[in-house]
């Protein structure tokens, strides 16, 4: 591992924080009582700005706003191709701000400034125009009852929906919940994460611009456990969507479930097998297992964060990623030579030194890093331990950091078996050059998402979601969109028709 000197990329001035208010009604506004919170830079640990703390009073007033939109405001009664060229006009301006952007989310989420700027930023611009042309693609079918009747499907807007996104990815998951919710022509209150509110705040005002109405898009910065509750329990939301943590979205449906019966869509944890057979070729499949361990320093659910080798290959493999690991460089996430940025703030920076810790007790050899940096801020270095067992603490509870657990295997049936063997089902990366084992496997892998010979394989047209305790229903693809409509069948008798 090798720490970064830290320089800046050239030319390049860190932005002055623009917005830090609620975003209600088309208004950036005061929280009700004033109350504000600090919004902490990873990087240095200082002060980024203080943001406007909402609460149920908060929520109250942007259900209000995202209600009049709704039953009277003129965003779901557009004709969808105006929709379209609106959102469309919003992905122009992401585009034309992902400089900013990108910078916003590298302070607050300690994100690569660079990667954010050439390939996030414009990856969130494409979901956008994703959804934008399925905008006036919304359409039902018409049904072949068996009686003297005639009947067909709508496909209607569900109305208002509560977003609430985690704090890794507050860029893709803005757009991810909020374009297709777009598309159907709901409205919506966004909740993001407290450590990362920057960027939220900042696509509300662009989407503005771009001629989305007062009242659809409505941001509520706060805590969890009172923005957030409020909105899961508010009996004038008709949707919940939610990705996070296994422990929170069981809270999330408790309150939809207590309130109005709101349906809830939750994408959650995950624990990932990384299965790698001996046919493979070790130097190009194992710089994917490390980046599948190491981006976003581990703090994404679909981390592969279980490494299963074939012990045919298990030595060469370990040997190469300790090599690998030793060039690895950790530092400024403004730094273009840094492949790794801090981790989010110091909870979950103590979150993932103490699993280290746990790692180290139960007997797991250490290969690589193991240690916090000797410098200010949330950095750890790139952690591999090896020769570790099913039932060991690293290997099943989510750590989301960069910490990966190596294990050994023989036969095909193991590796399912033991890539089974877990309360999560998010995803699973399965590298062979066998057709007979990638699909055998890619089968009885029970996850959401499988990648043979890819990992990461993100697009706006992949379904993405997970199986067990990583929740139900999906983002991106059509299925992302369906979950924002809801289906009216309306029956009417044919009397005397030529045929039936």
């Amino acid at each position: 591992m090798v720490q970064s000197n830290g320089n800046l990329e050239s030319n390049f001035q860190i932005p002055k924080i623009k917005f830090t208010k609620l975003f209600i009604n088309g208004e950036f506004v005061d929280s009700v009582s004033g109350n504000t919170f600090e919004t902490i830079d990873p990087r240095n640990v200082e002060v980024i700005a203080r943001i406007a703390e909402g609460d149920k009073a908060d929520v109250d007033l942007a259900v209000k706003a995202a209600r009049e939109a709704f039953d009277n405001g003129p965003w779901p009664r557009l004709p969808p191709s105006e929709r379209r060229n609106i959102m469309l006009k919003f992905a122009d301006l992401i585009i034309e701000n992902a400089e900013e952007i990108a910078a916003l989310d590298a302070m607050d989420a300690g994100k690569l400034f660079a990667p954010g700027k050439n390939i996030d930023i414009p990856a969130a611009a494409s979901t956008i125009r994703y959804y934008a042309g399925a905008a006036d693609k919304i359409h039902g079918t018409t049904l072949k009852m068996g009686r003297n009747m005639q009947g067909y499907t709508l496909l209607e807007p569900i109305g208002v929906v509560g977003h609430i996104i985690p704090w890794n990815f507050p860029t893709q998951m803005f757009v991810v919940k909020v374009g297709p919710a777009l598309a159907a022509g709901c409205t919506m209150i966004v909740k993001p994460a407290e450590q990362t509110p920057l960027s939220a705040l900042y696509y509300a005002q662009l989407a503005k611009q771009a001629g989305v109405p007062d009242g659809v898009i409505n941001v509520v910065t706060g805590f969890g456990s009172t923005a957030g509750a409020a909105l899961c329990s508010h009996m004038d939301v008709d949707k919940i969507s939610f990705t996070g943590s296994t422990e929170v979205g069981r809270l999330v449906m408790q309150a939809a479930a207590l309130s109005n019966l709101k349906p809830v869509s939750l994408e959650l944890g995950g624990k990932s097998p990384f299965i790698v057979f001996n046919d493979v070729d070790v130097d190009k499949v194992a710089p994917l297992a490390l980046i599948g361990i190491l981006y976003n320093k581990g703090e994404i659910c679909v981390a592969g964060s279980r490494l299963f080798i074939q012990e045919g290959i298990y030595d060469k493999f370990v040997k190469k990623l300790e090599e690998m690991a030793k060039t690895w460089v950790v530092g400024d996430p403004f730094d273009p030579n840094s492949d790794q940025g801090p981790q989010i703030d110091k909870k979950q920076y103590e979150r993932v030194l103490s699993y280290i810790e746990h790692g180290k007790r139960e007997g797991a050899k250490l290969l690589t890093g193991g240690n916090a940096l000797n410098r200010k801020g949330y950095y750890i270095e790139p952690t591999i331990f090896i020769d570790v067992e099913d039932d060991m603490k690293i290997a099943k509870e989510e750590i989301f950091g960069p910490v990966l657990s190596v294990m050994k295997f023989k036969t095909v049936e193991e590796a399912i078996k033991r890539a089974n063997c877990t309360s999560y089902g998010l995803a699973a990366g399965v590298m062979t050059n066998d057709l007979n084992i990638a699909n055998t496997v890619s089968r009885s892998v029970r996850a959401g998402v499988i990648w043979v010979n890819c990992y990461f394989a993100f697009d706006p047209d992949c379904p993405y979601g997970g199986y067990k305790c990583s929740g139900f229903e999906r983002d991106m693809g059509m299925e992302g969109l369906n979950k924002y409509l809801q289906v009216k069948s309306v029956a009417t008798p044919v009397y005397n028709s030529p045929w039936q």
